[in-house]
């Protein structure tokens, strides 16, 4: 599996007046699961999303080119112009009954944005802080909250008198998760 290659803003606006195929891929990846959870959110499908994500790139490619400076990151314009683009196709399917100026009140472009920065952030410190925690906590953590085994199973596979001892068990290694998780935080916010 390839890891994906990270540009910033900067290189990802020199990549589009440049023609750089790489950073055009990796800025068409890297934004393009934003753009599809929010019309799927929104009573779309995917070949939808994948329509109106490409018509936000070209209107970024566009303006860039013709030199427009960005005001905003370039993963907030294509979101921001991706979701006026289907606000306007639902109201001309009238699967909205409001007008396209309206739902400006009720969707937030920044709001989403830092919202979904946020969680993609806490997962990655939560991915992060779960490798720090060590065995046997790891597993039991994963075993209960990703497989969904009960208290019964983890304490048989664990080796544990019985499922109340799992259960503390569990309540120990969550503390020291949480503590591992808020220092990890704390870090990365400084």
């Amino acid at each position: 599996m390839k890891k994906e290659i990270k540009f910033s803003e900067q290189e990802y606006i020199q990549g589009i007046l440049l023609d750089n195929d790489l950073v055009m891929k990796s800025l068409y990846k890297s934004c393009y699961p934003l753009i599809l959870n929010f019309i799927l959110k929104n009573k779309g499908e995917e070949e939808e999303a994948k329509d109106i994500y490409q018509e936000a790139f070209i209107v970024l490619y566009e303006k860039i080119k013709e030199g427009m400076q960005l005001s905003c990151q370039v993963k907030t314009f294509l979101y921001s112009v991706s979701r006026r683009q289907w606000l306007k196709k639902l109201y001309e399917k009238n699967r909205f009954g409001g007008k396209v100026h309206e739902m400006e009140e009720f969707i937030n472009v920044e709001e989403d944005m830092v919202q979904a920065e946020d969680r993609e952030n806490d997962f990655m410190n939560m991915h992060f802080s779960l490798g720090l925690l060590g065995e046997p906590c790891k597993t039991l953590i994963t075993d209960y909250y990703v497989k969904h085994l009960n208290m019964e199973e983890i304490a048989e596979k664990f080796g544990y008198t019985n499922s109340n001892n799992a259960k503390n068990q569990k309540y120990k290694c969550l503390q020291r998760l949480k503590k591992i998780f808020f220092a990890a935080s704390t870090k990365t916010e400084l």
